[in-house]
């Protein structure tokens, strides 16, 4: 019998250990897919901090660093530099990128850094405990915002895809979402074009993905994927952000 579908090579034989419902596997799967299908698995480096994130060490195929809290675009560049054939990755949550990796975020695309960051924005702090996180929605309610997001003292969620796409040296930015087997394919699109940027030596390449978290939501699976749809995608503005004329060439 012809075997039509499997685990992709990008991926280690270790089984997904997140909760239940959590869709940082869908995500790590799409990567390991467009490794495999760009033939770059030995030739690429993947970079993680600490967080659900740093868990990809052990399922992706290809080489992996780990990189302290927030610093796995520093890292992640410091290694493009030094050896500038090799593609580079980094894989963030939002709670990572977003608050003590902002910096690093800001100016890897400020300089144009030929890597590709990957972004799991799933509203909250997701492994340490279910802090609200600087993508916490409004009145959203977190271990430490027990009575909701009070954006009267704790600001507005910060969107940042739409941060870096004001920048020159970003040169691809997207927020896409795996919510649905539809925007799991433009996610997928959106992760291999990435990948394509820095292959082609364009400037820095950054992707989005709204993700679930069930558990530190306190709500099921299924509720949870509702629950992004209806809350999360009116706030993140999504698709391609940022294309430039010779991204459009690719």
């Amino acid at each position: 019998m012809e075997k039509i579908f499997g685990r992709s090579k990008g991926l280690t034989d270790v089984p997904f250990s997140f909760c239940p419902g959590c869709t940082h596997g869908t995500i790590m799967r799409l990567i390991a897919e467009v490794l495999e299908e760009l033939e770059i698995i030995d030739n690429t480096i993947g970079v993680s901090p600490v967080g659900c994130a740093g868990f990809s060490q052990d399922f992706f195929s290809c080489d992996f660093v780990g990189a302290a809290h927030g610093r796995a675009q520093a890292v992640g560049i410091g290694i493009k530099r030094a050896l500038p054939d090799r593609m580079i990755f980094t894989y963030q949550g939002d709670g990572d990128i977003a608050a003590i990796g902002t910096q690093h975020a800001i100016h890897a695309a400020a300089r144009g850094e030929k890597i590709t960051s990957i972004m799991v924005n799933n509203a909250i702090f997701g492994m340490t405990g279910g802090q609200m996180a600087p993508t916490t929605l409004e009145g959203m309610k977190t271990t430490t915002s027990p009575y909701g997001r009070d954006i009267e003292t704790t600001g507005f969620p910060i969107d940042l895809p739409r941060l870096v796409a004001n920048l020159p040296g970003a040169v691809y930015v997207a927020a896409v979402s795996v919510d649905s087997p539809k925007n799991i394919n433009q996610a997928k699109k959106a992760i291999k074009k990435a990948f394509q940027v820095q292959m082609a030596g364009l400037g820095f390449a950054f992707v989005s993905v709204l993700s679930t978290c069930p558990t530190n939501w306190g709500i099921s699976p299924v509720d949870s994927l509702q629950w992004l749809r209806e809350n999360m995608m009116p706030v993140y503005q999504m698709g391609e952000l940022k294309v430039t004329e010779e991204v459009k060439s690719l």
